[in-house]
């Protein structure tokens, strides 16, 4: 697996490498970035010491098809993750995929992954009363091929309960803990740090899930809601408050003082992962290891928050498909920002390339280490989004007027000015519904104001922009309808 021919130039040893990523944690809610009103003193001054990505992008901002991007490199389409592994559907990341865990392993690294998993089978799918304790959604993943390659695990398929989480390790015994999921995991990791620190000839990857600042937002230490208690919160101009609904089907309140809640709690989970994340940090530097280290900072998908009255993720707007990713490797990867288009396919086989491993050919994503580290190489113009209907309602819909639920939901393409998005529906109502809309995201960076179309060839950007997501449509063997 190792091409000694793709290492960095001045690398002696292969980085270790900590992935650290929040599940539903949006771009904007970041201090640094001056958007969402958030205080991360630890996430900005790491964020001046790191190159940080201003179109880092989700392919399908949905937990599940996100993460089977990371770890495969392939979208959705070929790894068949394209909605959640959850109650009653048949998704899972298959045995026989090669992930990055995989590749890293068979490298030489020790390999980690702590926390939320949410890529297996709920085993309640199979089992009535598993063994494990697992209920819903919820997963033990056994040692062996369905943890790819990961030999330290300390984690849980999905489970929303953020003050009393619970894990597993290489049994079946549920691990129950009465601790907030994010400090906790952070004490696991530092854990391992320690371990790692004591065999330093053994590079290792570190993968950390937290889940929050995922909903409910409420489930958060009282030591960080009081940081925004009582305080009104400066929306974002597409903001509605009335009317608020999920793609995902996830209930919320209306009105502007239940948003407010709502928002407020999320910035209080994002300043505690930020305090979570300085410990790592921290630790890091204590050791030894900060140099010899590249660390990523990043997430699964956005939040929107009430933008176009919306709340939670799946659509194709900024606050949902846009994520934070910083990249901090101490005389390798020079501080600064880029423009890169970063999609979720690119970030296996970049993080593989920055440690000069070869690429699988099962990889669909681009190997963008080159850029990154300033060598030059490939770097995308566009990157491609798409999200599938994948709730039992609406699958029972296509169903039941003979229709592939696949060959719906919305696909588009992201460049750095424009968003073009082709539209079909989440539901069989009306499965003639098609709808075009592009987005120049620098005169109008909220999305306000698309350009409604119902044939690409009214606008040259459009008609460009479509004739690209055909092509990728084809070779990713999509079956999606554009009328």
């Amino acid at each position: 697996m190792t091409d000694t021919m793709n290492e960095p130039a001045g690398l002696t040893r292969k980085p270790n490498i900590v992935y650290v990523f929040a599940d539903q944690w949006r771009r904007q809610a970041a201090g640094f970035r001056g958007e969402d009103e958030v205080m991360t003193p630890n996430i900005d001054a790491f964020a001046a010491e790191s190159l940080v990505f201003n179109h880092a992008v989700s392919c399908t901002p949905l937990c599940s098809p996100h993460r089977a991007a990371l770890m495969t490199g392939t979208y959705p389409q070929t790894s068949g993750v394209y909605t959640n592994c959850k109650l009653g559907a048949d998704i899972q990341l298959r045995e026989s995929d090669m992930c990055i865990g995989d590749a890293l392993k068979q490298s030489g690294y020790a390999t980690g992954y702590i926390g939320k998993w949410h890529l297996d089978l709920p085993e309640q799918n199979v089992a009535e009363r598993p063994e494990s304790g697992a209920a819903g959604w919820d997963a033990y993943t056994p040692p062996g091929p369905k943890r790819h390659g990961f030999d330290f695990w300390y984690s849980y398929g999905t489970y929303d309960e953020h003050m009393t989480p619970h894990y597993w390790r290489d049994s079946p015994e549920m691990i129950q803990i009465r601790q907030w999921s994010v400090e906790h995991e952070t004490d696991m990791a530092l854990d391992y740090l320690e371990q790692r620190a004591r065999r330093r000839e053994e590079p290792f990857v570190l993968f950390v899930s937290w889940n929050p600042p995922h909903s409910p937002f409420d489930q958060v230490p009282d030591r960080y809601k009081r940081i925004y208690e009582g305080r009104t919160v400066k929306f974002r101009p597409n903001v509605r408050a009335e009317g608020l609904a999920a793609h995902t089907g996830e209930p919320f309140e209306d009105g502007i003082e239940r948003l407010t809640e709502y928002m407020n709690d999320y910035c209080a989970a994002v300043t505690g992962i930020d305090e979570q994340f300085g410990r790592l940090l921290q630790k890091l530097k204590e050791l030894g290891l900060a140099d010899d280290t590249l660390v990523v900072l990043s997430s699964d998908h956005g939040e929107l928050m009430g933008a176009h009255g919306l709340m939670a993720k799946h659509s194709w707007h900024e606050e949902s498909i846009g994520i934070p990713c910083l990249m901090r490797w101490p005389g390798h990867i020079a501080a600064g920002e880029t423009d890169l288009l970063f999609n979720s396919v690119d970030i296996m086989p970049t993080l593989l390339g920055l440690a000069g491993l070869a690429i699988p050919e099962t990889v669909e994503g681009t190997d963008c280490s080159g850029p990154i580290l300033g060598r030059g190489g490939d770097a995308p113009s566009a990157a491609f989004i798409c999200t599938f209907p994948g709730r039992k309602d609406a699958i029972e819909q296509f169903a039941a007027q003979g229709l592939d639920n696949k060959r719906y939901g919305w696909r588009g393409v992201r460049t750095a000015r424009y968003t073009y998005v082709v539209h079909r529906g989440y539901s069989a109502v009306d499965p003639s519904f098609c709808l075009r809309l592009l987005y120049d995201l620098q005169e109008d960076p909220y999305q306000m104001n698309p350009l409604k179309l119902q044939r690409a060839s009214q606008h040259p950007v459009a008609e460009r922009l479509e004739g690209q997501l055909r092509e990728w449509l084809e070779a990713a063997g999509d079956a999606f309808i554009i009328a």
